[in-house]
């Protein structure tokens, strides 16, 4: 990826969290566009697979910019500061008490799936758990929400205050993804 631009850079932009999502739309329609196979029907074999594949690395980098968690995790990774949890299954302090309630409600309810207990109440005690997740994973975005406004505002800043502000990014998204994965396995269980 060396010589290739990023994703940033390929749209012509800062490296900031907040992007005005109709500019970059339009930048990568005209991107598109120039990249179009209709462009390349006289083109040589190699001209026509290196649009190709510009045009599919195009369409990541869009998508990528477009997801707010993913910009952030793509920043972090390019400014060599995403760590992914050590601990990676390690809950947040203020969880641990959830999540082990969770985690005995999982087990019971697999019990009683093997030994025809009661499903019903075990069902609905999983779904108000998963609704009280949905809403940390809601009070976590808007905390990365509000950390991604710190980034913006610090570009100009000194590294010590870029290195902080990243940090803090780095554990939400650690914790975003944590709770992403117990909303998902409760989930699977209601199937």
């Amino acid at each position: 990826m060396s010589n290739n631009p990023g994703y940033f850079e390929l749209f012509g932009l800062p490296r900031r969290l907040w992007i005005e999502m109709g500019a970059l739309e339009q930048k990568f329609l005209q991107l598109s566009w120039k990249l179009h196979p209709d462009n390349f029907v006289n083109a040589s074999e190699h001209e026509r697979e290196l649009s190709l594949r510009r045009s599919s690395e195009l369409n990541y980098a869009y998508r990528t910019l477009c997801d707010p968690v993913g910009r952030v995790e793509y920043l972090l990774g390019i400014e060599g500061a995403r760590k992914e949890g050590e601990h990676k299954q390690q809950a947040p302090p203020e969880l641990l008490e959830e999540v082990f309630e969770l985690n005995e409600s999982l087990d019971e309810l697999r019990e009683a799936k093997t030994s025809g207990g009661d499903l019903a109440a075990l069902k609905s005690r999983l779904e108000s758990a998963e609704k009280s997740f949905q809403e940390r994973l809601g009070e976590v975005d808007a905390q990365l929400q509000a950390a991604a406004h710190e980034w913006d505002a610090a570009l100009q800043a000194d590294s010590a205050t870029r290195k902080k502000v990243m940090a803090k990014l780095n554990d939400l998204l650690n914790r975003r993804s944590y709770i992403r994965n117990l909303v998902t396995n409760v989930q699977k269980e209601l199937l």
